[in-house]
């Protein structure tokens, strides 16, 4: 049944993150343009390429805060991730673990087996 809800809830995020791709693409543009004006802010030297920049800069950051919701999308993508992480590391020390707990008791049959015979 856990596993059942697991795959439920990795399609529900799935949806959601392949719905919100538009604004997270929107959101990354944004991102880009105001990382891009700040750097070039910097670098300006006269007033009129400062406050271009600063124009450019602010567009850019409206166009990523326009696209906020997309931090939904994000949160999901980031979900899916750190879920499938952990489902992948249950699945390996399920895997580890009966391998040592039938080492140890085929190590305790043989010692067994090898103490009668003496």
């Amino acid at each position: 049944m856990k596993n059942f809800l697991l795959v439920v809830a990795a399609i529900v995020l799935g949806f959601i993150a392949i719905a919100s791709l538009g604004g997270i693409i929107g959101i990354a543009i944004g991102a880009a343009i105001a990382y891009y004006s700040v750097k070039s802010f910097s670098k300006a030297t006269s007033l009129p390429g400062k406050l271009g920049w600063g124009i450019v800069g602010l567009i850019g950051l409206s166009i990523a805060l326009g696209n906020f919701p997309a931090i939904i999308g994000i949160g999901a993508i980031a979900l899916l991730y750190y879920g499938y992480k952990e489902w992948k590391k249950d699945k390996q020390d399920d895997y580890h673990s009966s391998n040592t707990q039938d080492s140890f008791h085929n190590f305790e049959r043989e010692w067994n087996e090898l103490s009668k015979k003496h």
